[in-house]
């Protein structure tokens, strides 16, 4: 699982990226389980995620942040991208961020494609 670590801090809360490759439900559950072996993902606030499977299923979980996990699926969808799961990571800081915090999960999954880019030369 590739991690970008923090990438966003607004009112406290802290933002982080993570992901990887995967080919379906039971590879996406073994993911999330690696990422929180760390004990900071564990204790996070939300851990969002959202994958489309190369047969176009899209899988998504909110982590009680409603409406994130499908902030990701879209994202996923325009870029063409399947069977790769995106984890936004939220520590909540103490105040709420209202829709804020869908500008971030976008920033946070922008980065990470960014990064996936860069990484393959593309």
């Amino acid at each position: 699982m590739r991690q970008l670590g923090q990438i966003i801090t607004d009112r406290g809360s802290k933002y982080a990226v993570s992901g990887c490759p995967v080919s379906d439900r039971n590879a996406v559950d073994a993911a999330l389980k690696e990422l929180k072996r760390d004990k900071s993902y564990a204790k996070a606030t939300h851990n969002t995620w959202g994958v489309v499977l190369s047969d176009g299923t899209p899988l998504k979980g909110d982590d009680g942040e409603a409406g994130a996990g499908m902030v990701i699926i879209r994202m996923l969808e325009r870029e063409g991208l399947s069977d790769h799961l995106i984890v936004v990571t939220r520590w909540y800081g103490g105040k709420h961020l209202g829709g804020d915090r869908f500008r971030h999960v976008q920033s946070c999954v922008r980065a990470y494609l960014d990064e996936m880019a860069e990484a393959n030369g593309l």
